[in-house]
């Protein structure tokens, strides 16, 4: 039997950014991933503290940011990667009501370290109302990110790569199969609407689209362009170019339309040649209230749950760890605004 202080079941966002703060605290853990490509590992990486089609802002966001940063660094020193792509968002503006918007709220303190009242004109595209900089924007380079973190787990025997089995755990002893174990978190993303101990927890699954092309005429590396979607080049030679929301069409297939509907947004503002190699697609896990769920079960005091990173994980998945982390480990107790029974 092998003693452990935690079992994490994903391998999404939130379970790496969790496993982190075991690492930083000397905590024992094992990882369970099922393998399957999670929305997480297809998603763009985008590292944004503004909402870009009102221009405002959301719960914590400098906190966020500042945080990510920190972790990434803590992250890089075993990794050996520095995975954060210094490449900032440039928002094209699509008539001069939305330059005017742009520059009214970033006068507003809360946004006034996000938007650049600078606008730009960008080569390459059609931008006739020039486009505005979202300071403090990055990238996650997301395949190096899940690649490097599977890779150093795996070298510390803490990577198992195999689906959780719910029925083999017994609750009562803090067993599961050959470990003994403190602490159970679960960080399925929608894999939790087939989780026993979490099922009925108010998760939407949110469908979202990229496709990855080849543009005709390159474009500047060092920026990430955003217009209804967001455009940046890729390791290979292809361009991301995504992505959608769907909550209606949550069927495991390839939507046309959301195909068509990405090509169609490229088109406007990128008028040379371009192709469609692939389409990925993934399901965001989602709350209504745009935050995410993270506590411990009504009758299982040893189980808990990290999920509904919607379209921020990046942000949410770094940040809300720690807050898990030290509401399970150092009894500290977690703020309304993310508690499990804030719908009930």
């Amino acid at each position: 039997m092998q003693n452990v202080d935690y079992i994490i079941v994903g391998d999404g966002y939130a379970a790496l950014f969790f496993a982190h703060q075991l690492i930083l605290n000397n905590k024992s853990f094992v990882i369970f991933s099922e393998g399957k490509k999670s929305a997480s590992q297809i998603s763009a990486g985008i590292i944004n503290p503004v909402v870009l089609k009102k221009f405002t802002t959301f719960w914590k966001a400098q906190e966020q940011i500042d945080f990510l940063h920190k972790t990434l660094n803590e992250i890089s020193l075993y990794t050996q990667e520095n995975y954060l792509i210094e490449a900032p968002i440039h928002r094209i503006f699509h008539d001069e009501n939305e330059q005017k918007l742009w520059l009214n709220k970033s006068n507003k303190e809360e946004l006034t370290d996000f938007l650049d009242q600078n606008f730009t004109k960008i080569e390459g595209v059609k931008n006739n109302f020039k486009s505005g900089k979202v300071n403090q924007s990055a990238r996650l380079n997301v395949k190096h990110f899940f690649d490097g973190m599977k890779h150093f787990l795996i070298q510390q025997n803490k990577w198992i790569q195999e689906r959780f089995n719910y029925h083999q755990l017994d609750n009562q002893e803090n067993k599961y199969r050959e470990f003994s174990f403190k602490h159970i978190v679960f960080c399925e993303g929608m894999g939790v609407k087939f989780n026993p101990f979490f099922a009925e927890l108010p998760v939407q699954p949110n469908k979202g689209h990229h496709i990855r092309i080849k543009l005709s005429e390159t474009l500047d590396s060092n920026i990430t362009i955003k217009k209804k979607h967001f455009l940046f080049p890729l390791d290979d030679e292809l361009y991301f170019y995504g992505g959608t929301y769907d909550r209606d069409q949550i069927h495991e297939n390839i939507d046309e339309s959301a195909v068509k509907q990405l090509e169609n947004g490229l088109s406007e503002f990128y008028e040379n040649e371009f192709e469609t190699k692939e389409v990925h697609f993934g399901f965001r896990p989602t709350v209504k209230d745009r935050r995410p769920l993270i506590g411990r079960h009504s009758l299982h005091e040893n189980l808990y749950v990290f999920n509904g990173l919607g379209a921020r994980g990046i942000l949410n998945g770094c940040f809300f760890s720690k807050i898990l982390f030290d509401f399970i480990d150092k009894n500290y107790p977690l703020t309304e605004e993310i508690q499990l029974n804030r719908f009930q």
